[in-house]
């Protein structure tokens, strides 16, 4: 996956100046990002602060590592179902 330009820390305060009065256009100007991106960091960190921003990255990486253990392990138990099938 990429990595992101800015910290969680910057886009909320990019979020922020924007509640703040600034217009959406102005600080998407100023910080060289376009309207579909501040839309998208609005819809996802809108009402957090920084540490409940690091959280949701932690449990994203957490739930990204389960789910490919899950697969794994479904990928090996078909492996097997088709070996013992076959005998």
């Amino acid at each position: 996956m990429r990595k992101s330009r800015f910290t969680e820390a910057q886009i909320i305060a990019v979020l922020r100046e924007q509640e703040a009065g600034s217009a959406t256009a102005e600080v998407c100007r100023r910080h060289g990002i376009s309207e579909q991106t501040f839309y998208r960091w609005k819809a996802k960190y809108s009402g957090m602060s920084v540490s409940d921003a690091q959280k949701l990255k932690t449990l994203e990486d957490e739930n990204r590592r389960l789910k490919k253990l899950l697969a794994e392990s479904m990928l090996d138990v078909a492996a097997l179902k088709d070996l013992l099938g076959k005998n």
